[in-house]
């Protein structure tokens, strides 16, 4: 595997706990990326840890952030700041016979650097657009799109996955050899994220039908 398909690691990024369980491939990275809704994004203001949870968007190399020109956090981190950035999906929980070998089976990945502010308007459209699809695949062509008031409105940052990795835990439960025999029920408790029935606007045309990107609504795009 080349370079270019895996982030790079540094001291504050390098895996130690339970190292196996843990890649730089960006193939998986991405995928976990485009599967998952909110980011947490930590970083220090005069002095003080935050972490925010966050939608986002990805196109290509690149996470996209937007919000209020006056978000606390939008105006740390156009500074140059030093970032923290968390996606977490939980797939299950991990039942074992005994309390202390219970875990859950997770998909995550955790990215380090800093985020750019985006002046330049085309790409802030396309940022926005991605911010667009990762919710809600295809929205972009069902919906107005951002008039020039609605853009001078929203600042939106570039942060580039260069850093980082990804961890992922699997399957059954590990307990100690002396307790395979004990009286009690382990394994597997599968969790997913799934979408209801959608709820029309009280004030929706009656002759607009569900768009089927919604009706069959996926995380993934």
């Amino acid at each position: 595997m080349t370079d270019s398909q895996k982030l790079r690691v540094t001291q504050r990024s390098k895996l130690r706990r339970i190292p196996k369980r843990g890649s730089q491939e960006r193939e998986l990275i991405y995928s976990i990326l485009d599967e998952a809704l909110i980011a947490h994004v930590g970083f220090v203001n005069n002095e003080q840890p935050f972490v925010i949870p966050m939608a986002y968007g990805r196109k290509g190399d690149r996470l996209y952030l937007h919000g209020s020109p006056v978000s606390r956090l939008l105006k740390t981190l156009e500074q140059g700041v030093d970032v923290c950035f968390n996606v977490t999906i939980l797939d299950g929980l991990v039942i074992a016979r005994s309390l202390f070998h219970h875990s859950m089976n997770y998909r995550s990945v955790v990215l380090f650097g800093q985020a750019k502010l985006i002046k330049d308007e085309d790409e802030k459209m396309s940022a926005l657009k991605a911010l667009s699809d990762q919710m809600i695949p295809r929205r972009w062509q069902e919906s107005r799109i951002p008039n020039t008031k609605e853009l001078n409105a929203t600042k939106v940052l570039s942060f580039e996955i260069s850093e980082g990795s990804a961890k992922v835990r699997t399957g059954a439960p590990l307990d100690d050899a002396e307790d395979y025999s004990l009286p009690y029920w382990a394994g597997e408790l599968p969790l997913k994220l799934v979408s209801g029935m959608p709820i029309p606007d009280s004030k929706l045309d009656n002759a607009i039908a569900i768009p089927s990107n919604i009706a069959n609504y996926q995380q993934s795009i």
